[in-house]
């Protein structure tokens, strides 16, 4: 079934952006738009991103639920590229249409990437606000199947060229961790990274040792969570209840964490909560002496109980304040959320900056980037948050020096080739490297030597069939993982040793 490919319906244009004008100006009406006294903290803060990439020239396209035309995607300025509703529900987006509970999800992950903060001053941008977005529906009636999810890949791996997609945000899953080669999405993803579209998947929330598909995917960055406890300088950082752990396949997921608590993101406009956010925020922001007379005036609005319309400015102050925090709404138009769903378009969006920085870089290339330039949570489990804490700046910062393709490198385990095992490492700042494992006995590690490509490279004769454990060794001390094999198992120490398969 085919749906229809369009921005913000375009028809009768003059009719149109007058609706929209008139919707916009009732979007500012009797409030202010700046954050309220249980704001959280801005992700470009929060992640001390570089500000002079906002993915501007990159094109995100993101798979969801749903999506509604937010001012924060279209105003001043329609990036939306096009949209595409494959059950043809809603073939096109106009904000005069209802609102439907199906929008929600996909709203807030596209703005929590790529909003530009229009009702909110400025402050809730996401990092890649000025990027270029691509929507595309795949519930039916709320639903969604692997087969939409599949066909929603295709649909994009399809028009990649026509809409310059080099981005894919999936958040949301399957049903079951199977084998890459019995899932049509695990499929439909890794032809999508052949195809040059990096594709960052959400980890899911039940803390469960699986994932599903495409977060089991093994080219995919699968993108876990963590908090900070809304702090800039706080206690340290804490691990969200992500699911993680050995795929059917053997690899381990997810790669990096992200933030998944405190995230701002917008309420869907034309719905109820929307109309009592707006209320409650006038009253937050009223002087006592004028408090009382605007409770009677937003009653109903803002869900006041009739007993307090004749307390004090205190009394109603205090319900008001409450209700705020209950529905963590952190500005007129925003509320707080959590969930891998939101650290995955994060995610996507330092990709984006990457991709800004740097339009040569292939999918293996960022993905590299990003796990060699993640922090990893000290006092937590390795195979829990992967290689760490996503590094923006940092990302973006090696982004910007890659040379190599990296096509040999990123997503697949040593190759067997002419009775030898090749291994790879990129470490552009390494001065050397050598590799330890149970096929030398750990403690006389070989020597990696850097090609004329800046890659180092080496290789052993094939051991017999079996399971090895091995790691690289970098400047004579630092032992980590190698970042191209997801294959991985604990190594008794808090981290993970790579694994290599030999059949």
């Amino acid at each position: 079934m085919k749906g229809a490919v369009c921005s913000v319906r375009g028809s009768a244009a003059a009719t149109r952006a007058g609706r929209r004008a008139a919707f916009m100006n009732s979007a500012t009406h009797n409030h202010g738009h700046a954050p309220n006294r249980f704001a959280v903290i801005p992700t470009s803060i929060r992640l001390n991103a570089d500000p002079q990439y906002n993915g501007k020239g990159v094109t995100i396209a993101f798979l969801d639920s749903g999506f509604y035309p937010h001012p924060d995607l279209i105003e001043p300025t329609n990036r939306i590229i096009a949209y595409h509703d494959l059950t043809r529900e809603r073939p096109s987006l106009d904000p005069q249409d209802p609102s439907e509970s199906w929008q929600w999800h996909g709203t807030q992950t596209s703005v929590a990437a790529a909003g530009n903060g229009h009702l909110c001053d400025g402050v809730y941008q996401g990092l890649a606000h000025e990027s270029q977005l691509v929507l595309v529906k795949v519930s039916e009636k709320g639903r969604i199947t692997e087969e939409n999810i599949a066909r929603g890949i295709r649909w994009i791996i399809k028009n990649r060229e026509r809409y310059n997609i080099r981005v894919l945000n999936i958040s949301l899953g399957g049903d079951e961790d199977v084998p890459c080669s019995r899932s049509i999405i695990d499929q439909a993803a890794e032809e999508a990274i052949q195809n040059g579209i990096v594709v960052v998947v959400a980890a899911g929330n039940s803390g469960d040792r699986h994932s599903i598909p495409p977060a089991n995917s093994p080219s995919v960055i699968t993108v876990g969570g963590y908090h900070d406890n809304n702090q800039v300088e706080g206690n340290g950082l804490d691990l969200y209840h992500s699911n993680f752990g050995i795929t059917a396949d053997g690899t381990v997921k997810p790669e990096v964490i992200a933030p998944a608590m405190w995230v701002a993101a917008p309420i869907l406009p034309g719905t109820s909560l929307y109309a009592r956010a707006e209320a409650l925020s006038q009253l937050s922001s009223a002087p006592d002496y004028a408090l009382s007379s605007l409770a009677h005036e937003l009653e109903d609005k803002a869900e006041l109980p009739e007993d307090l319309l004749s307390a004090e400015a205190d009394a109603i102050r205090g319900f008001v304040d409450n209700a705020l925090k209950q529905l963590k709404i952190v500005a007129t138009h925003y509320q707080h959320v959590d969930g891998t769903s939101f650290a995955s378009p994060i995610v996507s969006s330092i990709v984006a900056q990457m991709i800004e920085a740097n339009p040569k870089l292939t999918p293996g290339a960022v993905k590299n980037i990003l796990i060699s330039t993640a922090d990893r949570i000290s006092n937590a489990p390795a195979i829990r948050q992967g290689y760490g804490v996503v590094n923006a700046r940092r990302a973006v910062e090696l982004a910007k020096s890659e040379q190599h393709a990296l096509n040999t490198v990123g997503c697949s385990p040593p190759r067997v080739s002419d009775g030898h095992v090749v291994f790879v490492y990129h470490d552009d700042n390494a001065h050397s490297v050598a590799l330890a494992g149970d096929f030398n006995g750990w403690s006389q590690p070989l020597a990696l030597r850097r090609n004329p490509e800046g890659l180092w490279m080496t290789e052993i004769k094939t051991p017999k069939a079996g399971r090895y454990q091995y790691k690289f060794v970098v400047d004579g001390n630092r032992w980590t993982e190698d970042p191209s094999n997801g294959m991985k198992t604990a190594d008794n120490h808090g981290g993970l040793n790579s694994v290599l398969v030999i059949e």
